[in-house]
């Protein structure tokens, strides 16, 4: 029986279920269940687990870590280096076009680069 998550002990259960259901074959009534089961727990999750977006300077820069990139190494994907040294300082926003190179490119999320940070 499909019922609310209300609590852990709700949220506990349904996944549990849904583990039970993950082999369940489209177009049965298991697949139904499954899929139903997980919109409720998206749903759940939104509210009690929500995890806001990180700035987009600090996904940038995390990022330029993991791909062990310089400052001019950004250059071809936001600008010139005096852009790229504004940006990444916090001093200028981010483009549209800079937000498309930076996910095409790096493949950094764009809820992460629109994030909080207004865009021109």
């Amino acid at each position: 029986m499909i019922k609310p998550i209300r609590n852990e002990a709700d949220y506990e259960a349904t996944l549990k279920r849904i583990d039970e259901l993950m082999e369940a074959v489209p177009n049965t009534q298991e697949f139904d269940e499954l899929e139903v089961l997980v919109t409720l727990v998206e749903s759940y999750e939104e509210k009690h687990y929500y995890i806001e977006a990180p700035d987009p300077i600090a996904a940038i820069k995390f990022r330029m870590e993991q791909e062990d990139l310089k400052q001019k190494d950004l250059v071809p994907i936001i600008g010139d280096s005096a852009i790229v040294s504004k940006v990444l300082k916090g001093q200028r926003k981010l483009t549209v076009e800079m937000i498309k190179n930076l996910h095409d490119k790096l493949q950094i999320p764009f809820e992460s680069l629109f994030g909080k940070m207004a865009i021109n």
